[in-house]
C-alpha cells in the first residue's frame, strides 16, 4: 500500500514523530511538510495520515490551509489517521487537541479513519517526552494493518 504522511512542525517534534510513523509503514512511503504536499494527488495514496502540533486545540496554520486545499470529495473512502503533538498539562484538555478535531473533519468528509493519537512534548516546546517516537511507530503498524 502507498502511503503519504503530510505534517507541520514548529519546532521540529511533530516532524520526528512524521518519520517514526513513515519509517514503520511498511510499502512505499513518502513524509512531506504540509507546505511540499500537493493536495491534488491523494488519490494514488491508500493511506492518508495527517499530523500536526496543537494550536489552542486546533491543527497548526499550515496544516489547517493544506486541509483547507483538499476538496471533500477526495476524502471519500480514504483510509486516513491524524496525529498530534501536545502537552500533557490538565489545564490543555479545556481546548481539545488536533488529532481528533481532524479525524472528525476527515470522516464527516466521507474518510475511512483508522485512529487518532496525541503524542507529548516536554514543556510547550519540547523536546518530544522519552518514548514517544518508538510509540509512534508502533501506532502506525497498528493504523497500516
Amino acid at each position: 500500500m502507498k502511503t503519504l504522511v503530510v505534517y507541520d512542525s514548529v519546532h521540529g517534534n511533530t516532524e520526528k514523530i512524521a518519520k517514526a510513523i513513515g519509517g514503520a509503514i511498511p510499502g512505499e512511503v513518502q513524509v512531506l511538510h504540509a507546505n511540499e504536499a500537493d493536495a491534488s494527488g491523494l488519490a494514488a495514496f491508500g493511506l492518508v495520515v495527517l499530523g500536526a502540533p496543537t494550536h489552542g486545540g486546533r491543527p497548526s496554520p499550515a496544516m489547517q490551509e493544506f486541509l483547507g486545499k483538499v476538496p471533500e470529495a477526495a476524502w471519500q473512502g480514504k483510509k486516513v489517521a491524524s496525529f498530534d503533538t501536545r502537552i500533557a498539562a490538565r489545564w490543555v484538555k479545556i481546548f481539545g487537541f488536533a488529532a481528533p478535531r481532524m479525524a472528525r473533519r476527515l470522516k464527516k468528509a466521507g474518510a475511512t479513519v483508522a485512529g487518532a493519537e496525541g503524542f507529548f512534548v516536554k514543556g510547550t516546546e519540547g523536546p518530544l517526552t522519552d518514548g514517544e517516537e518508538e510509540r509512534a511507530a508502533a501506532w502506525a503498524k497498528e493504523i497500516a494493518g
